[in-house]
């Protein structure tokens, strides 16, 4: 009986190291990206997680310019599991920013007034969307159908 409860615990947490697209499905980031233009405050409205929720508080990010160019502090929720970033924010590649203790963020969609931002990963171990506000319905559904189109299973996206 007591192993029936551990099993059932343990199958309701988030999966760690769950890949959510093919590694070997095209990506494609965002070559016509400017990062100047992401500075500010933005809030996690959305991450690929394994389980039926993100499995944490939302998360955020603060990006600010310093003498050295852009820095970021963020919290994110990533697949059940808070993950924090701090430090100068690089640039990896067209549309790539290279975030300290993390892997590269590919920015693969941001709408035209740089207030949603789409971010994944070609290994596929994790994917988000940012906004500067509460996201209206018509750019999450844009940013879900962008993760497909880069070989993420659309369903897997979990609103907060």
């Amino acid at each position: 009986m007591t192993v029936l409860a551990l099993a059932a615990c343990v199958s309701s947490a988030p999966q760690r190291g769950t890949a959510f697209r093919p590694a070997s499905a095209g990506i494609w980031s965002a070559a016509a990206f400017v990062p100047a233009r992401i500075e500010g405050s933005w809030r996690q409205v959305a991450a690929y997680a394994a389980g039926d929720r993100p499995g944490c508080a939302p998360g955020g990010a603060e990006i600010t310019r310093g003498a050295g160019g852009l820095q970021i502090s963020a919290r994110l929720c990533l697949n059940g599991r808070e993950v924090r970033a701090s430090g100068p924010l690089g640039q990896a590649g067209p549309g790539r920013l290279a975030v300290p203790g993390m892997a590269d963020w590919w920015v693969i969609w941001v709408d035209s007034g740089y207030r949603t931002l789409a971010v994944a990963t070609p290994d596929g171990s994790f994917g988000f969307v940012l906004d500067r506000g509460a996201i209206p319905p018509d750019r999450l559904t844009a940013a879900a159908e962008i993760f497909e189109f880069n070989g993420y299973a659309k369903a897997g996206l979990r609103p907060f």
